[in-house]
């Protein structure tokens, strides 16, 4: 196998397109055509498909962009830990976490870090779907619950709580609720039940909407709950982490409150030796030391 043409086609699987791969290259879309053209020629095969909106795999394609895929995780993980050997912090991290802790308290933070390691460049993915970190989708997590693969280092960093929040202004036209029999009198603002999102915050929006709330908005995501409760909406469902950061809320009903939701960090044995998971994961236990001494309930 011609390792380069392996290259090329895997930036061409993984781009969808011809002129994509080639500018991702630094090749010109005809250099990258030939050398798919060779690289089929040789094995035999036809390896896309190829139309008007770009290329799709063939079954052929398919099999090789697996093993193209599992082989470009692994030099990955073997120059990050080359690169991890050195004392120097630098280079890519990707970190991934939920919409809401990602945008809510995790990005604020972030120039304190640029700040310490200037040459550190953070990939930030912040999405509900757990990504596969022994597969190297992402280097590091912070997720709402303990993961359940074995190869994993854990942290157990805090416990959050889902609760309700409303601005001043919305309370002084609206009145404060007393008891959650007073719900029906307002709007609440959650999560849609369905929608992906922590078991515990699920079964608290199922439990509040048991008390014929008088109207109801849904967003797919807390930082969306957030922008209507501050925009004074209604009463939101939010995790207790907002409450330090972001004053313009206060809550009510202070003895209504989800489960316990356990926040870990974790990331692969094989990068247990990573200057670079160091770096993050001392930081963000220092933030969240910073956070708990200021922390408002």
């Amino acid at each position: 196998m011609d390792w380069d043409k392996l290259r090329i086609f895997h930036a061409v699987a993984d781009a969808g397109s011809l002129t994509h791969a080639g500018d991702a290259l630094h090749l010109s879309q005809s250099a990258v055509s030939r050398q798919i053209r060779a690289l089929e020629e040789s094995l035999n095969a036809t390896l896309f498909h190829r139309h008007a909106r770009g290329l799709i795999l063939t079954e052929q394609g398919e099999l090789l962009f697996d093993a193209s895929r599992s082989i470009n995780q692994r030099i990955e993980a073997a120059v990050a830990r080359i690169r991890d050997s050195k004392e120097e912090v630098f280079g890519e991290l990707r970190v991934t976490t939920t919409t809401a802790f990602g945008s809510l308290w995790l990005a604020p933070r972030l120039p304190k870090l640029y700040e310490k390691y200037p040459d550190l460049k953070i990939d930030l993915m912040l999405e509900e779907h757990v990504l596969d970190l022994p597969m190297r989708e992402a280097d590091v997590a912070i997720r709402m619950k303990e993961p359940s693969q074995a190869d994993l280092i854990r942290k157990r960093l805090m416990d959050v709580h889902m609760r309700l929040y409303a601005t001043p202004a919305y309370l002084a036209e609206n009145g404060i609720p007393e008891t959650l029999e007073d719900l029906s009198e307002h709007r609440l603002i959650c999560q849609n039940t369905s929608s992906a999102q922590v078991r515990a915050g699920a079964d608290l929006a199922r439990e509040l909407l048991t008390y014929d709330v008088k109207s109801l908005l849904t967003v797919n995501n807390y930082f969306g709950v957030l922008q209507a409760v501050l925009h004074n909406l209604g009463i939101g469902m939010l995790p207790d982490y907002v409450t330090q950061d972001i004053p313009e809320v206060q809550r009510v009903l202070p003895d209504v409150e989800s489960k316990e939701i356990p926040v870990f960090l974790a990331y692969p044995e094989e990068l247990r030796a990573s200057k670079r998971i160091e770096a993050f994961r001392d930081f963000v236990v220092e933030e969240l030391i910073e956070h708990r001494k200021g922390r408002q309930d």
